[in-house]
C-alpha cells in the first residue's frame, strides 16, 4: 500500500457498495413517476366525471330542493329517503325492479345455459351461428326497445299478430300485447337483448371442463343427463352466478325498454323510470336524488357479490 492510499474501513465499504443500489431505486421511482404522470389527466378526469356529480347527488338528497319552489330550499336530512320508502309509488317502482330483474335474469340464464349447450357442440357454419346469436347484445337499447314495440308488439302490423293471422286465418286472435301483457312485454324485450351476455359466460365456462373427466364418466356408463347433473352444472356454477350478478347490476339500472315500451304505465315503473318522472316533471331533485342513491346502493350490494364471485372463480382456476 503506497503513502497516498488509506485503508478502506468495513462500513465504507458497505457505504460504497449501498450507494449504487440506492441511486437504482432513486432512478427506478423517477422512473414510474414519470410512466404515471400521462394518466394524471384522465384521474383527473375520471374523478370530475364520476365521483364528483356523486357527491353532488348525495348532498342533494338530503336537501328539500324542489324547482317549482326555488325559495323553500333546505337541509331536510333524511326526510328524502323517508319518503321515498315511504311512497306507494316508490314502493311499487322498488317491487317492480326486483321483480323485473328476477325474472329476466333466470329467463336469461335459462336461455343462455340452452344456447350454451347448442353451441359447445361441433356443426358446420358454428362461427357464424355464434355471431348471429351475440347481435341482440350488440344493440343500443332504446333501438331494441324500439324494435320490439313496433315490429313485434303491435296490434296491427307487428309480427306476433302476423304470425297468428298466418297460422290461423283472418280470424285469428289480434291481442294488444302490451296493453294486455305489459310486464310480460317488458320482460321478453329485455330477455331477448340479454340472453346472449348470459350466453357468452357460460359458453366459455363449458369450454373449461376437463374433457378427459368427463370421457371418462361416459366410459364408465354415465348417460348424458347425468353427465350434465353431477359434472356440468356443479362446473358452471360460479359461470351461472358471475352471469346472473352481472346481468343484476345493469338490469336494475334499466331505464330504456320501459320508457320506450310502455311509457312506465300499466304498473311497469321501476325505479329508474320513477326517478326519471320525479327529477324532469316532478321537478323535485331531493327526492329525485334519494331514489337515486338508493339504486346506487342497490347496485353496489350486487357488484360486491359479483366481485366475490369472480375471485373465487379465478381462486379455482388456479387450483
Amino acid at each position: 500500500m503506497t503513502a497516498t492510499q488509506t485503508p478502506q474501513t468495513p462500513e465504507r465499504g458497505r457505504a460504497a457498495a449501498t450507494q449504487p443500489a440506492k441511486n437504482r431505486n432513486a432512478l427506478h421511482r423517477t422512473g414510474a413517476w414519470a410512466r404515471r404522470m400521462p394518466l394524471l389527466p384522465a384521474l383527473i378526469l375520471v374523478i370530475l366525471m364520476t365521483q364528483i356529480p356523486f357527491v353532488a347527488t348525495i348532498v342533494i338528497s338530503f336537501m328539500n330542493w324542489n324547482a317549482y319552489y326555488p325559495n323553500d330550499i333546505y337541509f331536510a336530512g333524511f326526510a328524502n329517503y323517508g319518503y321515498v320508502l315511504a311512497d306507494p309509488d316508490a314502493r311499487s317502482a322498488i317491487l317492480v325492479t326486483a321483480l323485473l330483474t328476477a325474472a329476466v335474469v333466470l329467463l336469461s340464464l335459462l336461455g343462455g345455459l340452452v344456447m350454451a349447450l347448442l353451441l359447445d357442440r361441433q356443426f358446420l357454419g358454428r362461427g357464424v351461428v355464434r355471431t348471429m346469436m351475440i347481435t341482440p347484445f350488440l344493440l343500443v337499447p332504446i333501438a331494441a326497445a324500439l324494435l320490439w314495440k313496433h315490429a313485434v308488439y303491435n296490434p296491427v302490423y307487428g309480427l306476433l299478430n302476423g304470425v297468428l293471422t298466418w297460422v290461423f286465418g283472418a280470424g285469428a286472435p289480434q291481442p294488444d300485447w302490451i296493453s294486455q301483457w305489459p310486464f310480460w312485454s317488458v320482460v321478453i324485450a329485455i330477455v331477448w337483448q340479454w340472453t346472449p351476455f348470459m350466453m357468452l359466460i357460460l359458453l366459455a365456462g363449458l369450454q373449461s371442463r376437463p374433457l378427459d373427466v368427463v370421457e371418462a364418466a361416459r366410459i364408465d356408463g354415465a348417460n348424458a343427463w347425468q353427465i350434465f347433473i353431477h359434472m356440468t352444472l356443479p362446473h358452471l356454477r360460479p359461470f351461472i352466478e358471475l352471469a346472473g350478478l352481472l346481468g343484476a347490476i345493469n338490469i336494475v339500472q334499466n331505464f330504456d325498454h320501459v320508457f320506450t315500451i310502455t311509457s312506465g304505465g300499466l304498473g311497469t315503473a321501476n325505479l329508474p323510470y320513477f326517478i326519471y318522472q320525479t327529477f324532469y316533471t316532478a321537478h323535485d331533485y331531493g327526492i329525485a336524488s334519494a331514489a337515486g342513491v338508493i339504486v346506487v346502493l342497490g347496485t353496489i350490494i350486487i357488484a360486491m357479490f359479483a366481485l366475490r364471485t369472480v375471485l373465487s372463480l379465478f381462486k379455482e382456476e388456479t387450483r
